[in-house]
């Protein structure tokens, strides 16, 4: 039997994340390098999947399967289509850069160790007998774990459990580790924090729960979950769904992904998770977890209801508008630097799920492409906003000015990580953008004029932030604050020539994710709209 190399992808992290929690209470510093010596290990896994993966081989590669729970049809059984190999290599690219950039953020401080003693506030002979440091890193390994999973799994049940299951380190992610640039009492902020973490774990809880109504409805119309099984079944007509079963389940699919992408109206739990986490934190959400609901979307929603979706595109397309437009106008009257990454992230999701659903080669390619180029620059702007709130130790944007006078190197990288944001010519995300917009116009032109309205916005709320936080008179708040460290320059500089790399020359990428793009293509049995030329008289 060959090596299981995606369940080792998946399990490495898993096991790092036990032997971080492990860890005796005051080896903090070597529970810290043991997580970061464990995500370097998941991204020599995750590239070994890529080269290995041959972009004209068979539609899943690297395929497991093995029997679980024989009695209702439940598989473990895992594959790769080009879609998975990217968004599997973006996720175990981002947690080292995650950890690394939250090398210091869950070290305990003075107060809270004489709390943590055994004797009482005022004995510190035990100063740490409770593990937060441990506990951070233990928990972005155990959801780096759970997402890659998510992405490997071809069986919807084994695909379910990992979707509810990372919840619950991403709860106490949000909830146990919250920012520290927090306007108010400690005990104000702790209020705050547990009131987005347990709104991030209710809208996520309702929406995992319909789609297990939804889960046990295919179970019972395929007689499985085995998704290349039900695809086969439904393409040689051994499976015939009836139409309002089928839009009945899509609907139950749907909207839990929708929940996770997140898409309006059911973003909201998003700005108050992001902000109210530390950065890494929030680039977790965003830039990794979120992007399970949307690529579920293409391999579930598309692959198992094709005419559901088709039936569903029309109020779909509206719900991404919206989102794009909605987002964007909301970060632009935003004054909290993290709220504002949050929103336009909201608007960039509504620009992924509309390259999704306008049924083009172009558009879901796009989509693709968009959830990669998204991860990296939010995790790039992100980041540098994180190193600039930590030294200010506000999130305000008005408690910012001048920064670009003594913080050069810090300004030029939220710079170019805005200016990714905005999809600039030359930078990753612009092609990704351009892709959607194409494919949105060629089948729905008016769809895509009111999509390049958030263009717009994003050029407003992204050169309006750097304005007021880096240009003008340097407040004396800031007049002392240091450049990046060298281990923030480790941080940033990979996702800053990513984004130049990639923007420039993103045909590695295109390779991988156009013929599986085409295999969606034809689950759905859409052809790209032939363009309209008028005939020379």
């Amino acid at each position: 039997m060959s090596f299981p190399l995606l369940t080792a992808t998946a399990v490495l992290p898993a096991v790092g994340a036990i032997a971080t929690a492990a860890v005796p209470a005051a080896r903090r510093t070597a529970a810290k390098w043991l997580a970061l010596l464990v995500s370097l290990a998941t991204l020599g896994l995750a590239v070994t999947v890529l080269v290995r993966f041959d972009p004209d081989g068979d539609r899943y590669q690297l395929t497991e399967s093995h029997a679980w729970i024989k009695d209702f049809g439940v598989r473990y059984e895992l594959g790769v289509d080009g879609i998975a190999v990217a968004l599997v290599a973006l996720t175990a690219l981002l947690i080292p850069f995650i950890i690394l950039a939250g090398w210091h953020d869950a070290d305990p401080s003075p107060s809270s160790q004489l709390r943590s003693s055994r004797g009482g506030p005022n004995e510190t002979k035990a100063p740490y007998k409770w593990r937060p440091t441990q506990g951070f890193f233990a928990l972005i390994l155990a959801v780096e774990a759970m997402v890659i999973i998510s992405f490997e799994a071809t069986d919807v049940f084994l695909f379910y459990i990992f979707f509810e299951a990372m919840l619950i380190p991403m709860y106490f992610l949000i909830g146990g580790f919250g920012d520290r640039a927090h306007a108010g009492s400690d005990e104000n902020a702790s209020a705050q924090r547990s009131y987005a973490a347990v709104k991030f774990l209710l809208y996520n809880l309702v929406g995992g729960l319909i789609m297990l109504a939804a889960v046990i409805g295919l179970y019972v119309v395929a007689g499985n979950f085995s998704l290349q099984e039900i695809a086969a079944a439904r393409a040689d007509g051994s499976l015939d769904m009836a139409t309002n079963t089928e839009r009945w389940l899509f609907l139950g699919f749907f909207f839990a992904f929708a929940v996770k992408a997140p898409l309006w109206p059911l973003h909201t739990w998003l700005p108050n998770a992001m902000g109210e986490s530390t950065a890494p934190v929030a680039v977790l959400i965003t830039a990794v977890v979120d992007k399970v609901g949307t690529f579920a979307m293409l391999r579930f929603c598309l692959g198992l209801f094709p005419e559901a979706s088709e039936w569903a595109t029309p109020v779909i397309l509206v719900l991404a508008l919206i989102s794009i437009i909605y987002g964007a106008l909301l970060a632009v009257g935003q004054r909290d630097i993290k709220r504002l990454v949050a929103y336009a992230s909201i608007s960039h999701f509504g620009f992924i799920v509309l390259g999704i659903f306008a049924m083009t080669s172009q558009g879901q390619s796009g989509a693709t492409l968009y959830m990669v180029n998204h991860g990296i620059s939010t995790a790039a702007l992100m980041l540098v906003a994180g190193f600039l709130i930590s030294r200010r130790g506000s999130r305000l944007i008005a408690d910012y000015g001048g920064v670009q006078k003594v913080a050069p190197v810090l300004a030029g990288t939220f710079l170019i990580g805005g200016l990714a944001t905005l999809s600039l010519p030359g930078l990753a995300p612009f092609v990704s953008e351009f892709l959607v917009l194409v494919g949105a116009f060629a089948r729905y032109p008016v769809v895509g004029i009111i999509a390049t309205v958030g263009i717009v916005l994003a050029a407003l709320y992204t050169l309006v932030l750097y304005q007021r936080t880096m240009t003008g008179p340097v407040k004396a708040e800031v007049s002392s604050m240091p450049d990046l460290r060298v281990r923030e320059l480790v941080v940033v500089a990979p996702l800053i020539a990513l984004l130049i790399g990639l923007g420039v020359y993103p045909k590695p990428l295109t390779e991988v994710v156009n013929p599986a793009v085409e295999h969606t293509m034809s689950d759905v049995q859409k052809k790209d709209p032939k363009p309209e030329v008028e005939a020379a008289k």
